[in-house]
């Protein structure tokens, strides 16, 4: 509640008048119904309630004329002959205040909710980044596998066919070197 209250100082801000025209407002009748006392910072200030201050508002915005201070008397006093009258343009200006709160209000919600839309907009993409750059290191990942495969194959021959490869080479190279010498030793035996 102590948030809608306002200080004369705050008044006369908002409404763009001096603070000696906000305090010439405050009548003993407005102060006993409007005004309150509150401590702020360790120091008792007076504030301005929710109703009265839509009643300076109303009196502000409108110009002082003589029959807005009429009007402003009477709901003051709040037993007049024209309380009927009062009190209904005082429930329109307090349905209006309202309706301006509200409004405030929808247009912040609306600002968090564009703000909260970017973010999950961002936060999409980069999740869809991450998800990009984890198939692109799988790819790479499968890549380097198959080229360490290849070239542990190309380095490290299989050990059964190297000597399987070796023996019979030195196997061929002694027989071609024996077989001629044997047919060479054959021949000359079988002439003799």
């Amino acid at each position: 509640m102590s948030e809608n209250l306002k200080t004369i100082r705050e008044l006369a801000d908002e409404f763009k008048v001096s603070k000696q025209a906000v305090r010439k407002r405050l009548t003993d009748e407005f102060r006993e119904n409007y005004v309150e006392t509150v401590d702020r910072n360790g120091v008792a200030t007076l504030v301005v309630t929710v109703t009265g201050y839509m009643l300076l508002k109303q009196h502000f915005s409108s110009g002082s004329s003589g029959n807005d201070s009429e009007k402003v008397s009477s709901n003051v006093g709040g037993n007049t002959g024209n309380v009927d009258t009062t009190s209904d343009s005082k429930q329109t200006t307090d349905n209006s205040y309202v309706f301006k709160i509200l409004e405030q209000q929808l247009a912040v919600k609306d600002k968090q909710i564009e703000n909260k839309d970017s973010q999950i907009s961002q936060m999409q993409n980069l999740l869809d980044q991450q998800q990009r750059l984890a198939l692109q290191d799988k790819k790479l990942l499968e890549e380097y596998k198959s080229e360490i495969k290849e070239l542990k194959s190309l380095s490290i021959p299989k050990q059964g066919s190297e000597k399987d490869d070796s023996i019979p080479k030195e196997n061929s190279a002694e027989n071609r070197v024996k077989e001629p010498q044997n047919k060479k030793w054959w021949h000359f035996s079988r002439r003799m």
